[in-house]
């Protein structure tokens, strides 16, 4: 069976792990700022603070921005749920964005469209979704939020790896040059893997600060930041207290261990040589053998001018064109040997999030769900994997 995505694990990945393992320090120890470090100089990222989870990364991002309840966030409805929860949590209220009906992406018309549903006073953030791989327009969004001097946080779960336009030159997806931060997951979909983990990305070291504090229960441990000298040191002699440290805010475990840091690294390292290139090679086989049966299905478009490492290859599909719920195919493409998932149900729809907003219609992001599906992408798929999609959506759908 051919998943629709899996993670690609191998010797050397497991040595990595095993390696920690038998190493003095489990969690909090030397390997996730070692991972941090390569992520920087991955994504051309001035900081970088690792966590548990992809939604534990939105969570602590929006913590450090200070949103709280009476607050207001822009957030796409097309994404999964995490994107608007991070916020959420917070006590933030969620104004649901428009998107563009063919790529699923937030588009400056649909952020502005969202706005006017904010109140510019309450309206502290957009938090924007790098949906597939593909980078929304980075540069006009961010012209909107800085006018209206609003936080800009990318979701690019999904687009390690990818580039974005910026003027006459181009940037890479994390390197926070228009935006505050940028939040990762390395769940086993995606491109890369630490099991569970997720990665912020950011310019500002005061947030970093903060960052790293809310991802341990915001506890601090420099001496030289202690607020208490009668916890952090020896009355009389001023010396440090060895053991000390200080809650200086409320924070949360969200912290990643050293044997999935070591793992992400390890993964990490086969970005360029092999992980991007072979999900680009699989891409552009799957745009060369679909075009015969473009009547049939079509790929997500990918947005122009850009470099995309695809997390997910999207077909979009006119089903009751073809007489068949999606449902239908997706059983009958399971019984050929193809996995398929639907990415995403949109947020506003969600019964939690449709009391929230009773009587919210999102004409783009209904028609994108109504004729999205996910196809089989990961790199240990090879072109002849490419083929036997291909074939088994002609079949399915041709009937």
């Amino acid at each position: 069976m051919l998943a629709y995505g899996r993670q690609s694990i191998g010797q050397d990945d497991i040595d990595e792990v095993v390696r920690v393992l038998k190493s003095d320090y489990l969690t909090t120890g030397p390997e996730v700022p070692k991972f941090e470090e390569a992520f920087c100089a991955y994504t051309d990222a001035a900081h970088a603070v690792a966590a548990s989870n992809g939604t534990a990364t939105l969570h602590i991002i929006s913590l450090a921005i200070g949103l709280t309840p009476g607050d207001q966030v822009i957030v796409p409805s097309i994404s999964f749920v995490a994107t608007a929860n991070g916020p959420h949590y917070c006590g933030a209220e969620v104004i649901f964005s428009d998107v563009d009906p063919e790529t699923g992406l937030m588009t400056p018309d649909t952020l502005r469209e969202a706005m006017t549903r904010a109140d510019p006073a309450r309206l502290k953030a957009v938090f924007i979704v790098h949906l597939n791989g593909s980078p929304v327009d980075l540069e006009q969004i961010a012209g909107i939020t800085k006018a209206a001097g609003l936080y800009l946080i990318e979701d690019a779960c999904h687009a390690l790896g990818t580039t974005y336009s910026m003027g006459n030159d181009t940037g890479k997806v994390g390197d926070c040059a228009l935006s505050d931060f940028a939040s990762f997951s390395f769940h086993p979909v995606k491109t890369i893997t630490s099991g569970e983990g997720g990665m912020i990305t950011c310019r500002d070291p005061e947030m970093v600060a903060k960052l790293a504090l809310l991802r341990n229960h915001g506890l601090e441990r420099d001496p030289e930041l202690f607020t208490d000298a009668d916890i952090g040191f020896e009355e009389g002699t001023g010396a440090h207290n060895p053991w000390a440290y200080e809650l200086q805010m409320l924070g949360y475990n969200y912290r990643m261990t050293d044997f999935q840091a070591a793992l992400g690294r390890s993964q990490l390292g086969k970005m360029a040589g092999r992980f991007a290139p072979q999900r680009k090679a699989l891409v552009a086989a799957y745009r060369r053998k679909l075009k015969p049966i473009a009547h049939l299905v079509t790929p997500a478009p990918n947005t122009d001018n850009v470099d995309a490492v695809l997390h997910l290859m999207v077909g979009r599909i006119d089903f009751a064109g073809r007489g068949k719920t999606r449902r239908e195919v997706m059983m009958q493409l399971r019984d050929l040997g193809v996995g398929t998932q639907v990415h995403y149900i949109p947020i506003h729809r969600q019964p939690y999030y449709a009391k929230l907003n009773p009587g919210l219609t999102l004409n783009g992001a209904e028609a994108y769900y109504a004729g999205c599906l996910s196809l089989p992408l990961y790199p240990d798929m090879t072109e002849a994997d490419v083929d036997t999609v291909v074939q088994a959506l002609a079949k399915v759908l041709g009937q």
